[in-house]
C-alpha cells in the first residue's frame, strides 16, 4: 500500500514534464525538490526521472546557475509569493524563473537515475549541464578559503532554520506590502513568522536589484550546501568516468572542498554554518552539520565524531531524525525547519551513514518509513509523535520512500503497510510498481 500511494502522488503532481512539490502551496517546479524527487521517480519511472532533470536544466541560466523556482506560466500570479513579476528574471529558454539557488544535488540524482536505467545519451546530456552549475558556484560564490556561500536563507534549502537567526538581524525588514499566499494553506504556527518573510524579501529584492550579483547582508557559508556541492564533483567523477572523460579534475576538486569544510567549519563535534562577513562561526544544533557524511573523502576522525554528536545531541537511534536538536532552546517539533523531521534531510543523513555504519542507517531508514506509515506523505513531522505538518501529498517525502524502501525494505511495519500494487493509478510505466520499486 505504502509504495502504491508513493506513486500516486507523483503521479497527482506531475505537471507533464516536472513534479510540483505540492498541488497547493507550491504550484511550480522547485530545484532540489525536482533532484529528490528525480531520485524517487527512477524507481519505477526512469524515463520519467530524466525528464524531470532535462526539464529543470532546461531553465538554466547562461552563467550556469540552476534557479531555485522555474515558474509554470498557467498558474495566476497571484497564487504564489514571490512569483515571477517579483523576481523579473528568465533563463534562456524564456522560462519566468527566481534568481537564486538551491543546494546542488542534481548530480546525485542524474547518477542514481542512470544506474537504474543506464542510458548514456542521458549522461551526455546532463553532464555539461551539471558541470556549468558547479562552475558558477565557484565563479560567483567561492571564497578564499575554498568554500561555497549562499546569499539567502532560501538557498540553504533550510529556510527558517535557526542557524540564519543571527545573521538575519543586521538585515533590515522590508516594509510589509506583500501577502503570503502559504497562510492560507497552513497554519502560521507551521510556518516561518511575519518579521522572518519581511528580512527574506528585503535580501530577496537586493540580490534581484543588484543584477543577481551583489553578496548582499546575508553571505554564509553552509555546512549542507558545501557538502552538497562536495558531493556533485565526487559524483561528476564518476560519471565523467562512464563517458571516457577524465574524472581527475572533479575528484580534485571534492577532496579540496572536503578538506577546507573540515579546516574551517568543524567545531570538533558538528559542522557549522560560517559568517563570510563576519568571518565567526554561527554556532547552533542544526542537522545540516551532519550531513558532511555524504562526503567519500570525509576523515574517518571526523566522521566518527559526527556520528558520536548525532547519537549524543539527535536521537539517531531514536526513530525520526529532528532538522535541530531537540536539546536546543530554540527547538520547536512543529515550526518549519526549527525541529521537524524532513524526510529529504533525514535521507542525506541516511546516504552518509549507509557505508560507514550500515546498522545506524537502518535504524533511519526505519525511522522514515514508521513517519510516513504514520502520519502519510506530509511535508515534515513532529520527530517524537510522528504527526504529520505542512502540506499533505508532498512530492519528495513520497519519491524518497521509494528509494528507501528499494534499498532498505519496509522492516517494521505492519503488513497493511505492506501491500505492494499492481497498477499505478493506471499509469502505464508502473504496471508493477512493487517490482521497479523492490527490484
Amino acid at each position: 500500500m505504502i509504495l502504491r500511494d508513493a506513486v500516486r502522488v507523483l503521479v497527482a503532481n506531475w505537471d507533464g514534464s516536472h513534479t510540483v512539490p505540492s498541488r497547493r502551496l507550491y504550484p511550480h517546479q522547485w530545484s532540489w525538490d525536482s533532484a529528490f524527487t528525480a531520485i524517487g521517480n527512477a524507481r519505477w519511472s526512469p524515463r520519467r526521472a530524466r525528464t524531470e532533470l532535462l526539464s529543470l536544466f532546461g531553465a538554466q541560466w547562461r552563467d550556469g546557475r540552476v534557479p531555485h523556482i522555474v515558474f509554470n506560466p498557467a498558474v495566476p500570479e497571484g497564487a504564489y509569493f514571490p512569483g515571477p513579476e517579483f523576481w523579473q528574471a528568465h533563463a534562456p529558454s524564456g522560462s519566468a524563473t527566481s534568481g537564486i539557488v538551491q543546494p546542488p544535488v542534481h548530480a546525485l540524482a542524474a547518477w542514481k537515475t542512470y544506474l537504474a536505467e543506464p542510458d548514456t545519451a542521458f549522461l551526455h546530456r546532463i553532464y555539461p549541464r551539471l558541470v556549468a552549475q558547479q562552475e558558477f558556484l565557484r565563479a560567483a560564490r567561492r571564497s578564499p578559503e575554498g568554500l561555497v556561500s549562499i546569499v539567502h536563507p532560501w538557498e540553504s534549502g533550510m529556510d527558517n532554520s535557526p542557524a540564519w537567526d543571527l545573521p538575519l538581524q543586521a538585515v533590515r525588514p522590508a516594509a510589509a506590502g506583500f501577502v503570503r499566499r502559504d497562510l492560507a494553506t497552513v497554519s502560521a504556527d507551521e510556518r516561518p513568522t511575519d518579521r522572518d518573510y519581511e528580512r527574506y524579501v528585503s535580501l530577496a529584492a537586493a540580490y534581484r536589484d543588484s543584477g543577481y550579483r551583489g553578496p548582499g547582508e546575508f553571505q554564509i557559508e553552509c555546512p549542507l550546501f558545501n557538502a552538497a556541492y562536495g558531493l556533485a564533483e565526487a559524483t561528476l567523477a564518476e560519471i565523467a568516468g562512464v563517458l571516457g572523460l577524465d574524472p581527475a579534475p572533479h575528484e580534485r576538486e571534492a577532496a579540496a572542498i572536503t578538506a577546507a569544510m573540515v579546516e574551517h567549519l568543524f567545531d570538533g563535534e558538528l559542522f557549522q554554518a560560517r559568517d563570510v562577513r563576519t568571518g565567526l562561526l554561527i554556532h547552533s544544533a542544526s542537522t545540516a552539520g551532519l550531513t558532511p557524511l555524504l562526503l567519500p573523502g570525509l576523515p574517518r576522525d571526523v566522521a566518527g565524531a559526527l556520528i558520536a554528536t548525532a547519537l549524543d545531541r539527535f536521537g539517531l537511534k531514536d526513530g525520526a531524525l529532528p532538522s535541530y536538536s531537540p536539546a536546543a532552546p530554540e527547538f520547536d517539533p512543529a515550526r518549519y525547519w526549527r525541529g521537524p523531521s524532513w524526510i529529504n534531510l533525514t535521507w542525506l543523513v541516511w546516504q552518509g551513514l549507509r557505508d560507514r555504519r550500515p546498522d545506524l542507517a537502518a535504524l533511519v531508514a526505519d525511522g522514515i518509513t514508521a513517519a510516513v506509515a504514520h502520519a502519510g506523505f506530509r511535508e515534515y513531522f513532529d520527530p517524537f509523535a510522528l504527526s504529520g505538518h505542512g502540506c499533505r501529498d508532498f512530492s519528495w517525502s513520497a519519491a524518497l520512500i521509494l528509494d528507501v524502501v528499494a534499498e532498505h525494505g519496509l522492516h517494521g511495519l505492519p503488513a497493511s503497510g505492506r501491500e505492494v500494487g499492481q497498477e499505478a493509478g493506471g499509469v502505464g510505466e508502473a504496471d508493477q510498481v512493487g517490482h521497479h520499486v523492490l527490484a
